[in-house]
Order: structure tokens, then sequence, then C-alpha cells
């Protein structure tokens, strides 16, 4: 990747992510120059960071995904019942998708970087799937995969809904979607 940013290279890059979250969420057309304005920064100073406004969009994929990773790795999954670890890392998914509504919920620049912490995404849910049947979560004959796919949907899902938006009660809703659906309780 090359050497190091300095300390206030990377709050610039940093600043310059941040602002791009927020301008780009509101107008998606914005230029570099709303952005630069939005970070505090000179239209230069976003040009000597991102040469381009294709480069900025994978940055903002690359710097989204590896919060999602960091935040699935900070629920400690590995350390707790697969129900725990889900709630878990449930909740810290959706702290981080509220922050990267933008980023996370269109087609953004999909370069080999992203692939791999996707893949690295993927593969913690892949796991946590497999937990939560082992430990009885899921049933002995649930398709994973499909799992896996409806916990997204239901992850992207969440993240809209206009009258819950603190994480634990959102994590706690979509869990218990996925384990009991929309059915009468017995």
């Amino acid at each position: 990747m090359g050497r190091a940013l300095r300390a206030d290279a990377e709050r610039s890059v940093r600043a310059i992510l941040e602002a791009a979250e927020r301008v780009l969420a509101e107008d998606p057309s914005a230029s570099m120059e709303q952005i630069a304005e939005a970070a505090g920064l000179t239209r230069i100073t976003v040009h000597r960071r991102f040469a381009n406004r294709q480069a900025l969009l994978e940055a903002l994929a690359v710097s989204a995904k590896q919060q999602l990773i960091d935040a699935i790795e900070d629920a400690r999954p590995a350390a707790a019942p697969a129900l725990v670890a889900l709630h878990r890392v449930t909740a810290n998914v959706l702290r981080v998708k509220s922050t990267w509504r933008f980023t996370l919920s269109h087609a953004t620049a999909h370069t080999s970087a992203a692939a791999a912490l996707w893949a690295e995404i993927d593969g913690h849910t892949v796991d946590l799937m497999v937990r939560a049947q082992r430990e009885g979560l899921l049933g002995p004959d649930a398709d994973l995969d499909w799992a896996r796919q409806v916990y997204y949907a239901l992850l992207s899902e969440a993240i809209d809904k206009p009258d819950t938006q603190d994480p634990d009660d959102l994590a706690t809703l979509v869990i218990d979607t996925l384990l009991h659906g929309a059915g009468p309780r017995g």
C-alpha cells in the first residue's frame, strides 16, 4: 500500500472520508469541492489524498468494510454462546451501518481490497451461522446460505426502520425475526 501517513495526513484522510459519507448521503452527485468544503479542507488537499472521485469511493468502501470487520471482532464472537455473539455482532454492525449508510447501502467501488474485506466479513457470518446451527438456534436442516442472506437483508432493513434507532433494540428485532420469523409465538 505504500508508506504510512503522518498523523496530520491520517486526520485529513479521516476527515475527508467522514465528510464524503455525509455529503454523498445527502447528494450522491456531490463534487469533490463540496466534500472538501464539508471536511474543512481545500480541494487541493482532497485531490492530494484522492486523485479522483473513483479513488475516493474506493477508499470509502475499504474504510467502511474495515470498520465492519473491527465491529465484528470487537464483539468477540468466539468468546460467547452463539446467541450472545449474534446479538453483539449484530448491534455492533448496526452501529457501523448507521454511520456509513451511503457507502454500505450503495454500489460503491469494488476493488480487490474491498472484495477481500467483504470475504472476511462473510466468513465471520458463515462461522456464526454454523455455530448457531450447532448450538440449536437454527434447525439442523436449515439452509445456512439462505439464513445468511436473510440475516443480511434483515440488517439492511433494520437500519432503515424509522421508529427504532437503538442498535441493541434493532439487534434484538433482527435476531428474533431471523430465528422465529413473524409468526405467532407458541
